[in-house]
């Protein structure tokens, strides 16, 4: 997932996917084949969303510093930083708050999809397992486990921010900026512990 090719690619194609979705918005009332939750949402939905995830790194910063497990972060590169704030928000959001969404059968149903949709969202994020040059091997230690919980926590977070009666139109824009927002949390902690590494 580091190699400069892929994830140049992954940023030009997330942020075209960006400006179709954005084109979907401005239409107005979204139609059958606009990208999922192409709507307005009031400017406190984002701000409710960006301040929920970062109470979440918050803690999740604690927990690591209370387990002692703060220094088995991994280091990032400068431009998968770039991709993590401007790639993955748009791409992860539109698949797991936006595809991925049981809607129409009723509360109960929409709420256990969303939690089966974050045990996968989690599970995807290279925290339990790694797949490198050597191959690949689960790594399941306290740092990993804990991570993983985090994630879960987090994608949680961001299917209230899709479907709260503080987003009446179900808008993704308050998804959007709560992923960059926790993202760019996580690139500002790295940098200052001297987990960010070289360019790419």
């Amino acid at each position: 997932m580091n190699h400069p090719a892929l994830l140049a690619l992954l940023i030009a194609a997330s942020l075209y996917v960006g400006k179709l979705w954005c084109s979907d918005r401005r239409a107005g009332t979204p139609n059958a084949s606009a990208l999922p939750g192409a709507t307005r949402a009031p400017l406190r939905a984002s701000l409710f969303a960006v301040a929920g995830s970062l109470a979440l790194l918050a803690l999740e910063s604690l927990g690591e510093v209370s387990l002692g497990i703060a220094n088995q972060q991994s280091t990032m590169t400068w431009l998968f930083a770039l991709y993590s704030v401007t790639g993955a928000p748009l791409i992860e959001e539109l698949i797991f708050r936006g595809w991925l969404v049981v809607e129409h059968r009723g509360r109960a149903t929409l709420w256990v999809a969303a939690v089966g949709a974050s045990v996968v969202f989690a599970a995807l994020h290279p925290f339990l397992w790694r797949w490198d040059d050597a191959g690949f091997a689960l790594t399941t230690h306290p740092k990993g486990w804990f991570s993983t919980a985090a994630v879960f926590g987090t994608s949680l977070w961001f299917y209230v921010a899709r479907f709260a009666s503080w987003n009446p139109h179900r808008s993704l824009l308050p998804c959007f900026a709560g992923h960059a927002a926790k993202n760019l949390g996580v690139i500002l902690i790295k940098a200052a512990t001297g987990f960010m590494g070289a360019l790419w």
